[in-house]
């Protein structure tokens, strides 16, 4: 289902505060790509990397699909040793269509004299576990639980 999905809600804390925004991402080599702009939840998960990504399927009330992967961000600096995963990520993410929204909404991105200033980051995948609502069963069933 994660190679399938492009829309997830990321969860990151500071504080002992939550925060939630709704990303595009990307699977690949094992991890989730994304992008975004200077913000708050880049500053947040710069000072907190411990995040977790939430994303799920909806057919209908009794016939849904959620997975719920916890992970570690890792910003894709501008750096030489970054440059070539920074190159894997834009790709993998240029798949997707509309792909650098919700991620370039923020006003706080844009620099005057470059422009936009896009941050791309890995969630490196520890845990993952699902849950499924089976059409007729009326229950919630686990679908997968572990660690990567």
């Amino acid at each position: 289902m994660l190679a399938d999905a492009h829309l997830g809600r990321l969860g990151c804390a500071r504080e002992d505060q939550p925060y939630v925004v709704p990303i595009y991402f990307v699977l690949g080599d094992g991890c989730l790509y994304s992008f975004a702009l200077p913000g708050q939840k880049i500053e947040w998960m710069r000072h907190n990397p411990r995040v977790c990504i939430e994303t799920d399927r909806v057919v209908g009330a009794d016939d849904w699909t959620s997975v719920v992967v916890l992970g570690r961000y890792t910003e894709l600096e501008e750096l030489p040793e970054f440059q070539r995963e920074r190159e894997r990520a834009h790709a993998l993410l240029q798949g997707r269509p509309m792909w650098w929204e919700p991620g370039a909404i923020s006003v706080e991105g844009v620099d005057e004299e470059r422009g936009f200033l896009p941050i791309f980051y890995r969630v490196s995948i520890d845990q993952v576990s699902g849950y499924r609502g089976q059409q007729g069963s009326g229950t919630i069933r686990a679908a997968h639980s572990g660690v990567a």
